[in-house]
């Protein structure tokens, strides 16, 4: 009887041992998520000049986002792999009491799609279920892993503005701020770089299946993704080379727009060379994401006999 006890106990220790290095033959893994996103910019923001990051927040701007990607498990430590991103960011200068902001009158929608390369790394090793509940074995108890993470990805955005017609117009065509036009800036790109900086933790449900959740934020190499950076353009020239939509989502001003800026009774008539954005900070968004992790096995794992 003691022998078989023994027997048992060993077969036990060393599967468990098995499934502690499963990871090893585990090394690929697939994930699906979505959550929500917020844009921190110009437009909209808190209800005073001066603040940033979640200070700035708008959360009745938040949006939808999705993300798909790929890691190679480098060891229990580190991973690093791939996403692809598709989400709406969103500003309104309306839903702000600043006065600047709110008589600016400004507002935009722009879908952002990221393509980038992500690093992740696990301080306390990553944690996957085993089927034998055992004092020291790898992922018996702590399942929660927590984790950081960055990396590097492309972006395209293509920020738009509602006309009084009710249609969206693309802004960049639109050189609202004077871009490509004569004493104007040139034209930003709609395609820059984005550095995703955040912190995660995942739950193990076995060695295959976990989920997660991460918060992050994006910092972009542009000021244009709400199409507000520089100053006011010259109205007159603006409608002359672009029209009257390019003249109006330019500056929609409200009527009691600051007198010390050029106001008037109907709206900033002498804005030129006035201050429309602030070019001395680039934009940046905002990621909060529920996802799902698959693990498959490269190849067939073998375990011992008896």
């Amino acid at each position: 009887m003691r022998f078989n006890r023994l027997v048992c106990f060993c077969f036990i220790l060393i599967s468990a041992n098995a499934f502690t290095q499963s990871w090893r033959f585990l090394r690929h893994e697939v994930l699906f998520g979505a959550g929500a996103t917020n844009f921190l910019g110009e437009l909209g923001g808190a209800d005073q000049i001066g603040t940033y990051f979640l200070k700035d927040l708008e959360f009745s701007m938040t949006r939808p986002v999705t993300t798909a990607g790929y890691r190679y498990i480098i060891n229990k430590y580190m991973k690093v792999g791939g996403n692809l991103s598709f989400g709406i960011l969103k500003g309104d200068d309306k839903l702000t009491k600043e006065p600047f902001r709110n008589n600016r009158n400004l507002h935009f929608r722009s879908p952002i799609l990221e393509l980038g390369i992500v690093y992740e790394y696990y301080p306390f090793k990553e944690r996957t279920n085993t089927p034998y509940q055992l004092r020291g074995a790898s992922g018996s108890s702590w399942l929660f892993s927590p984790y950081l993470f960055t990396g590097i990805s492309g972006l395209w955005f293509n920020p738009k503005a509602k006309y009084t017609d009710g249609k969206w117009y693309a802004l960049q065509p639109l050189s609202t701020e004077g871009q490509g036009l004569p004493g104007g800036p040139k034209p930003y790109k709609r395609i820059t770089v984005a550095i995703p900086v955040g912190i995660g933790v995942k739950y193990a449900f076995d060695k295959h299946w976990s989920m997660g959740f991460e918060i992050s934020r994006r910092f972009v190499f542009t000021d244009y993704i709400d199409d507000v950076s520089g100053v006011y353009y010259d109205a007159a020239q603006l409608q002359a080379a672009k029209g009257d939509v390019a003249a109006y989502l330019s500056n929609p001003a409200l009527s009691q727009f600051p007198e010390e800026l050029g106001g008037s009774a109907t709206g900033c008539q002498t804005c030129a060379g006035q201050q429309r954005g602030n070019n001395t900070k680039n934009d940046a968004y905002m990621y909060a994401i529920f996802t799902v992790n698959y693990r498959f096995l490269k190849y067939r794992m073998h375990r011992p006999k008896f």
